[in-house]
């Protein structure tokens, strides 16, 4: 027992002074707030997270069943959670780690099974339905159950030191207000029971049902020093069925749902397909007026699109660094969709050299897109302008006018500066 207190009391200390320069006084950074116009989260009131809780309401947790206790099933009670070590959610309530095959035994799922009832030569294209549809959604539930953790309003969650993770975990911030997720490697939110949807994109696609972070309707979201990954199982490592990836991961963070007054800023995305969404549809016209969100000093490294992909959102995007290494699988980095307003200042992309320029930028009935700054392989290019002139005749021209001027914001620095210093500064263990 007494050496569990001193583990305990080591722990504690460890974040006390967790990024405090030599000579210094110690603080406690799990109960610091967003920094006066640090972004849209700084709006309205700020971002404080569970800065005024009590000391009953501050947790050190080192498992799943603790982390589980103390988020307290997404309640709004003021809460500092700070995580220690490594958990992995895919576990029993003894800390057995649960498997893919432990999710489905009973159900009569498998793979195999479903592939076989679900092909669409035999199949068609309806959606799937019947006895290897319902297995796989009992199955899925299990797996949900122990994955997919609520946060609630009024919440800090920050790791401690250099090596905290979660692995496994979905994060869901939904209709809460309040919220600090700093300080976390975010890994692998793997999907063990994807399903088939057959008319997706025209020839069908697999559908995951996990992102790593998924702010649903949450307002007053700071986002920091986190770093999100697929890291443990590749996408790209796993098999082609009915002519389609068997994708296993879906957003490493995604903002929908008319989600408001976000910040995410100094982390990392890496090693993903589709990273960032921020929108629900084109369709989803209760969005208008919100998804105001801030996106600076991150690094989207080895990102295959959606970094990000916006609808309806207004999007400062600044300071930002971009790397696809050679032989990645690249579409493009900027959504521009519908009723988009993306203000983009001072990014720095990094290519080999088969990613032109011209590649950085897709749209989908979006009408602008503000740039200045950009540098791409080091060398200063007018994305607009390349975007126009190379989707001449084939797609709508965008504008420069996004009908805003962001006016929360840190110091911006060129996009040669930010890049180094994103490289030196972004990510989980790195808060300083």
């Amino acid at each position: 027992m007494r050496r569990l207190l001193q583990v305990s009391a080591a722990i504690g200390l460890l974040g006390a002074v967790l990024s405090t320069p030599a000579g210094a006084d110690a603080r406690d950074v799990s109960r610091d707030t967003l920094p006066a116009n640090d972004g849209w989260a700084a709006a309205e009131g700020g971002t404080t997270g569970g800065a005024a809780a009590d000391d009953a309401h501050v947790f050190t947790v080192r498992s799943r069943a603790e982390l589980v206790s103390a988020l307290d099933g997404g309640s709004a009670t003021p809460k500092i959670i700070r995580v220690a070590g490594t958990i992995d959610v895919n576990t029993d309530d003894e800390g057995g780690h649960l498997g893919c095959r432990d999710y489905a035994g009973g159900t009569g799922y498998t793979v195999k099974k479903y592939l076989a009832a679900y092909d669409p030569r035999t199949w068609g294209s309806a959606r799937p339905s019947g006895v290897q549809e319902e297995a796989r959604q009992v199955a899925a539930a299990r797996q949900a159950e122990r994955v997919v953790l609520p946060v609630g309003s009024n919440t800090t969650i920050v790791g401690l030191g250099s090596g905290a993770v979660l692995k496994g975990a979905s994060l869901q911030v939904g209709n809460a207000d309040n919220v600090i997720v700093r300080n976390l490697e975010l890994r692998d939110a793997y999907d063990c029971f994807p399903v088939w949807q057959p008319n997706s994109g025209g020839l069908g696609d697999w559908k995951t049902a996990y992102d790593t972070i998924w702010l649903n309707g949450a307002t007053h979201v700071w986002v920091d020093h986190v770093t999100a990954s697929d890291k443990g199982h590749a996408d790209a490592d796993e098999p082609t069925y009915f002519a389609r990836n068997y994708l296993r991961h879906d957003g490493l963070l995604d903002i929908t749902n008319g989600s408001d007054l976000v910040t995410v800023s100094w982390s990392r995305f890496a090693g993903h397909d589709k990273a960032m969404l921020i929108g629900s549809g084109d369709t989803a016209t209760g969005d208008r007026g919100k998804l105001r969100v801030t996106l600076h000093h991150n690094e989207f490294r080895s990102v295959t699109q959606r970094a990000p992909r916006v609808r309806f959102g207004q999007v400062h995007l600044y300071n930002n660094r971009y790397l696809v290494d050679h032989g990645d699988d690249y579409r493009y980095s900027i959504g521009v969709s519908t009723e988009s307003a993306v203000y983009a200042e001072n990014n720095a992309f990094t290519t080999p050299g088969h990613v032109e320029a011209a590649d950085l930028v897709k749209s989908w009935n979006g009408t602008a897109l503000h740039q200045t700054g950009t540098l791409f392989n080091g060398f200063p290019v007018d994305l607009l302008t390349i975007y126009n002139a190379y989707n001449s005749g084939s797609e709508r021209d965008l504008t420069a006018d996004v009908g805003w001027t962001p006016t929360l914001h840190t110091k911006i620095d060129s996009a040669d500066t930010a890049d180094r210093e994103v490289a030196r500064g972004a990510g989980a263990g790195r808060l300083t």
